[in-house]
């Protein structure tokens, strides 16, 4: 079958993805560069914290819910302490979490849906029933009570998130590698006598890379909220600062009532900002590894008026 093919098309199958020049597809793209920019901004910010922090966030340096001065950017909470230093720690958490809950539910989800998509039949039947099961089920209240059952802890918030963020890319997963195995050269691989470890490992993974990547992305943003959500409602770790729980002790505190904005405000504004910025890159990744999507989103630039032709002059 391969002698009918051009070699270019017979050997892109097997062209890894992250052989692929993804920067050269991505460069043209402003919403991938913002996005990009501010995930890699709070990676930074989150790894250089404890030497970039101004004050150490356990320590009181002030009175309480004093107002932004040159020494203290952004104020005090309610206990005294510098929010500059609390939104810098409290990055490392936020984005711990994120990565963290995207990476267990790429595992459960891309492993369900590989293997129902691969094998078919009753595996997919039994697989989807319960991906189907799962998704139904609002995943807010059910966090809640699980995060309540199990006790407040980082680890049980990671493993909450994570384990109910799986249904999405299970089914998108799915969906991708039973358009994969019916290709030729799955099938001649088949043929030949590759097994299912080869045949997944060499041909059916590497399709699937490019799909996972946006939405893994969409995954962190996804993660950090919940956390947000979770911590603001008290069953997060208390021992640890991230940006829920600045908002949480805010509320809880009369921020509101004694006119602190920047106890609220920054943190939420680094949520935003968090979320905004999987979402650009997302969306860019996205477009730009799938053309069918790049030739839907129709705008005036991609029309050229041509007047029509005059007669000659007589």
């Amino acid at each position: 079958m391969s002698d009918f093919l051009p070699t270019a098309l017979a050997d892109e199958p097997f062209r890894p993805f992250w052989r692929r020049a993804v920067w050269q597809i991505l460069r043209g793209r402003p919403s991938a560069l913002v996005g990009g920019g501010i995930l890699a901004v709070l990676g930074a910010v989150a790894l250089l914290a404890p030497w970039i922090r101004p004050f150490d966030g356990s320590q009181r340096v002030g009175a309480v819910y004093a107002p932004p001065s040159g020494r203290h950017w952004l104020g005090l909470d309610d206990a005294g302490f510098d929010v500059l230093s609390l939104l810098i720690e409290g990055s490392r958490i936020s984005l711990l979490v994120g990565v963290a809950a995207m990476l267990v539910s790429t595992v459960v989800g891309g492993g369900i849906g590989v293997m129902a998509g691969y094998f078919g039949g009753r595996v997919d039947s039994v697989l989807m029933r319960i991906t189907d099961y799962a998704l139904v089920v609002p995943a807010l209240p059910l966090m809640i009570v699980i995060a309540a059952v199990w006790g407040p802890s980082l680890s049980h918030i990671i493993l909450v998130i994570g384990l109910l963020l799986w249904t999405w890319t299970a089914r998108i997963v799915r969906s991708q590698v039973r358009s994969v195995r019916q290709r030729v050269y799955v099938q001649r691989a088949r043929c030949i006598g590759a097994g299912h470890g080869r045949i997944l490992r060499r041909h059916v993974l590497p399709q699937v890379a490019p799909l996972l990547v946006a939405n893994v992305v969409l995954t962190i943003a996804y993660a950090i909220f919940y956390e947000t959500a979770l911590s603001f409602l008290g069953l997060s770790d208390p021992t640890a600062v991230s940006w829920g729980t600045m908002l949480r002790h805010a509320f809880e505190r009369t921020a509101i009532s004694v006119g602190a904005w920047w106890a609220i405000i920054p943190p939420g504004l680094c949520i935003a900002f968090a979320v905004l910025g999987c979402y650009l890159l997302a969306q860019a990744v996205e477009e730009a590894l799938n053309p069918r999507l790049r030739e839907a989103h129709l705008s005036p630039r991609r029309f050229r008026v041509v007047p029509p032709p005059t007669a000659p002059d007589r």
